[in-house]
């Protein structure tokens, strides 16, 4: 599955979209690939915390792995996805909608042009150099 059009991702798997002033996060189709599509459970942020780009802000975790989640931009966390946290893996059927992680009020506009396009992103998995 290509990646939507309208978001931008971290070398490290985490997608970002806008939503009107707010950006949404969520984990790339990859690194679900990655996880051999077994997500049990997720470890995310409260509302109300904040996040800074490039730090971690929760654990996604697998039948046989674990990896951390990394913010692409820095915020306030206003809005965490119930769903997902109660049945994960809704992340792994549809990462781009309804498995999206968090929302947050970004602080830190300049941010969102250091992440990669879709298009970015997608020459970097089919060159190979991402884990």
């Amino acid at each position: 599955m290509a990646a939507p059009v309208d978001v931008k991702f971290l070398k490290s798997h985490e997608w970002a979209r806008k939503d009107r002033d707010d950006v949404v996060f969520g984990v790339s189709e990859f690194a679900i690939e990655q996880l051999n599509h077994e997500i049990v459970y997720l470890e995310l942020p409260s509302v109300g915390q904040q996040v800074k780009a490039g730090e971690t802000f929760g654990v996604i975790e697998a039948v046989k792995a674990a990896s951390d989640l990394y913010a692409p931009l820095s915020g306030k966390i206003i809005a965490v996805n119930d769903v997902a946290v109660n049945d994960p893996m809704v992340v792994a059927q549809d990462p781009f909608a309804e498995g999206w992680l968090v929302k947050i009020a970004p602080s830190a506009a300049g941010e969102w042009d250091a992440l990669l396009s879709s298009e970015e992103y997608t020459k970097l998995i089919e060159s190979g150099e991402a884990h």
